[in-house]
């Protein structure tokens, strides 16, 4: 008799193999300001008119270089995140369309309103203004986010919908 016939053949246990894997978790940062902006931005407002949205966003008039905003709204069309999307030089910046909607779709905004200024003061939309509204118009579709409107500021606005680019 042998040990083997009592416990039978000896098992070599087999090497544990380890599995990496990437995690992504959606990481919100709350600002909070202390100062008096109860004049600034209004809690529970509804944004139904560009007017609206150059009222709020007219302090972009006074920037010396191109600013893009990505303004997300809840359902009731009220602010609920706003996405400084890029910063450009005194003529453009770049805006991709995988920027504007990935922080769309954490915050989980229904709808959007982008708005950039023209440090020049001339709010007449660039060609490549009317790609990019074009080409996020059409990705917020596909993914279930609507594009409200895209507000260039200058020495005024200029809201594409009004003007019947959108």
């Amino acid at each position: 008799m042998t040990i083997e016939t009592f416990f039978g053949q000896e098992q070599v246990p087999a090497k544990p193999r380890t599995i990496r894997l990437k995690q992504i978790r959606a990481v919100y940062e709350t600002l909070t300001i202390k100062e008096e902006v109860n004049q600034y931005l209004q809690p529970f407002t509804r944004y139904t008119s560009p007017e609206q949205v150059f009222d709020t966003f007219s302090f972009l008039r006074r920037e010396t270089k191109e600013y893009f905003f990505a303004i997300h709204l809840d359902g009731k069309n009220r602010i609920c995140c706003v996405d400084e999307v890029s910063v450009g030089s005194l003529n453009q910046s770049v805006v991709h369309p995988r920027e504007v909607f990935k922080t769309a779709l954490l915050s989980s905004a229904a709808a959007l309103i982008l708005v950039h200024n023209h440090p020049t003061g001339d709010t007449t939309p660039s060609r490549e203004d009317i790609e990019i509204t074009r080409r996020l118009k059409e990705t917020g579709e596909i993914i279930g986010v609507k594009l409200l409107d895209h507000i260039i500021i200058g020495d005024s606005y200029l809201s594409f919908v009004c003007q019947g680019l959108l």
